[in-house]
């Protein structure tokens, strides 16, 4: 079987979780998610990649073999992308 590549596992992410923000990146072994859903607001990290597990399910065990993920609620989101960014001269 062919590794995922990180759209095909954006895509199995957003089949079991409803995301306002899902980005993925990665080279087919190893993926980075970020993650923002209002399934995690008043949930712990664990919680949150509990969730995220559950919407992968099998392909977790199978194609996936390491997801580092950041999962954020709406809200968090919102104020991590607040900050202005710095600007560049």
């Amino acid at each position: 079987m062919a590794d995922p590549t990180p759209t095909q596992v954006r895509d199995f992410i957003a089949a079991g979780l409803s995301c306002e923000h899902l980005e993925v990146e990665g080279d087919g072994r190893h993926f980075f998610a970020t993650i923002v859903s209002s399934a995690f607001t008043g949930k712990l990290r664990v919680a949150r990649h509990q969730l995220v597990y559950a919407a992968l399910g099998e392909r977790m065990r199978e194609e996936i073999h390491a997801l580092s993920m950041k999962t954020l609620t709406p809200t968090e989101w919102a104020a991590q992308a607040t900050p202005a960014t710095p600007s560049h001269h």
